[in-house]
């Protein structure tokens, strides 16, 4: 089967990473997939540019204009909301017409219209992976404490919108835009059981046809005896180690000082957190008293989780945080607040400890206890390496778009 996914990078953030491991397993089936994307950082040979860097802004900044404007020209949360209303012909690229069957993933600022998905999906089946809560809402990507995705009809008055309130402003438009896309044969895929849940809770997506598939994960490349040592990796030599990764740590979704107060309540003199990924306030760090280092972006982490004791994630919401998963198949001890799709990855008292949020002091006692007496490593492996793996993630896709078609 000729397969194109369509994603905003290959490589920028969670869903590009999966995205890429999705179309790598499906090609291991035998299946020609290929992916189209805006960014490219990878050297994969499958993976194609969509259009010149300078054909691919023109949308992006027709798209974040309309926000712009719609937000009297505010700046704030310019960037929290999608509206899908400009994007590239993909519909036309030989990639996309020669295809037998469309996967879709983050396609969000400017990459694909709603007008450009109908196009594609009315040639071929198109399974479309929900890698957020944009495609439930009207506009916004997580929304937080709000249901008004759940109303019918559903959003406007929306907080992310900052002139006044208005039960017809973008983010009502579109939903409704979406409503129509909707009524098309396109299949849904949540990657969590968080997020199929609030996805049959909205108005906009009641009807649509919705499944569950988690995101694939290379389990097999990650094991908890290391190639490196901490020396080369720049790591304390004589604690405990305490991982947190993210591809930007201070986003505030990840709930970073929920982390320091974490790690400041630990009260435990032989541990040292590890912290990777970007910060855009490099101070961002400095109310933490535990040791600590902070390595920046690191492209390959699996030695760091194999030289770890446990693995956190203190986000405020998460779809299916990576970091557990892939900490857990290193064999380290997962703790992380109840906040998404978390459960999925912690689902029993023998893979790691789940915190009601946001209980900092629960969730201190719950790592502590961990350091002194970590879980099974091979028994967590095993755990996450049967929920998680390539290949049976690539099947379930196969079967799925069988069935479509």
């Amino acid at each position: 089967m000729k397969i194109t996914l369509i994603n905003h990078s290959d490589t920028r953030g969670g869903a590009s990473v999966v995205t890429l491991r999705l179309m790598e397993a499906l090609r291991a089936l035998g299946h020609d997939a290929r992916m189209l994307v805006v960014h490219k950082a990878s050297e994969n040979p499958y993976v194609e540019v969509a259009a010149p860097a300078w054909r691919a802004k023109i949308p992006f900044l027709a798209e974040h204009l309309q926000i712009f404007t719609a937000n009297g020209f505010d700046r704030g949360d310019l960037f929290k909301v999608s509206t899908a209303s400009a994007g590239l012909p993909l519909a036309s690229h030989p990639l996309v017409r020669g295809a037998d069957a469309a996967l879709l993933g983050w396609v969000n600022q400017g990459i694909l219209s709603l007008k450009g998905i109908a196009r594609i999906a009315a040639e071929r089946p198109v399974l479309w992976t929900m890698h957020d809560m944009w495609n439930m809402t009207g506009i916004c990507h997580h929304a937080g404490t709000c249901d008004r995705y759940k109303h019918t009809p559903g959003c406007g008055d929306c907080p992310f919108i900052h002139r006044k309130p208005s039960d017809t402003d973008l983010s009502r438009r579109v939903w409704e835009a979406k409503q129509e896309l909707y009524n098309s044969k396109i299949g849904f895929v949540a990657v969590s059981s968080w997020l199929e849940n609030c996805a049959r809770h909205s108005s906009l997506m009641a009807d649509c046809r919705l499944f569950r598939i988690p995101n694939a994960f290379p389990v097999e490349s990650f094991t908890a005896t290391p190639t490196r040592s901490r020396r080369e990796l720049g790591l304390p030599e004589d604690k405990k180690l305490i991982v947190m990764g993210a591809a930007r740590l201070d986003d505030p979704v990840k709930g970073l000082p929920y982390a320091v107060e974490v790690l400041n309540a630990l009260g435990c003199a032989d541990a040292a957190a590890v912290f990777f990924g970007n910060l855009r306030d490099t101070n961002a760090l400095n109310a933490l008293r535990l040791p600590y280092v902070w390595l920046g972006p690191v492209a390959d982490p699996r030695d760091i989780y194999a030289h770890a004791s446990a693995v956190i994630s203190t986000s405020l919401y998460e779809t299916l945080p990576g970091t557990l998963i892939e900490g857990q198949a290193a064999g380290c001890t997962p703790i992380a607040f109840d906040s998404g799709g978390q459960r999925d990855i912690i689902s029993s008292p023998s893979e790691g400890y789940l915190i009601k949020p946001y209980d900092t002091a629960a969730f201190a006692a719950a790592l502590s206890a961990a350091l002194d007496n970590p879980l099974d490593a091979d028994s967590l492996r095993e755990s996450v390496s049967a929920k998680f793996s390539a290949k049976a993630v690539a099947e379930a896709y196969i079967d799925l778009l069988s069935r479509l078609g």
